[in-house]
């Protein structure tokens, strides 16, 4: 089992910054690609970024893109989004999630762990 723990969710200004952490533990050795999604208020968990585990492709959602960068640490086991010029439309509850067998997928269901989430809440 691979588990995540993410973190750095607040609240903040609209054209604000905030970093989110993800952390990962156990079996990660299992880890693929690691992504991040997002899931606000009566709509459904959406895609925003992803990156492959050992290699250097990263594939990001058009909403969020030159906006948002993910990056890793491998030797810490962490993953990060950094997320920049903050609308009030990327308020969502922020997941960060481990694929075991695709590379940078974007589809959801493929993703086999996922962290709690973490709350991000921009204000205009």
């Amino acid at each position: 089992q691979v588990q995540l723990v993410e973190s750095g969710g607040g609240l903040v200004q609209a054209g604000g910054s905030l970093r989110l952490s993800c952390a990962a533990s156990g079996l990660t050795f299992r880890i693929y690609t690691m992504g991040w999604f997002r899931q606000a208020p009566g709509k459904e968990r959406e895609f925003v970024a992803a990156t492959s585990w050992m290699g250097g492709s990263t594939v990001y959602a058009d909403s969020v893109k030159a906006r948002f960068t993910v990056s890793k640490l491998i030797a810490k086991n962490m993953a990060y989004l950094q997320m920049n010029s903050l609308k009030p439309e990327d308020t969502a509850v922020y997941y960060c999630a481990a694929d075991a067998t695709s590379y940078v997928s974007k589809d959801a269901s493929s993703y086999d762990y996922w962290g709690q989430g973490t709350q991000v809440t921009v204000s205009s």
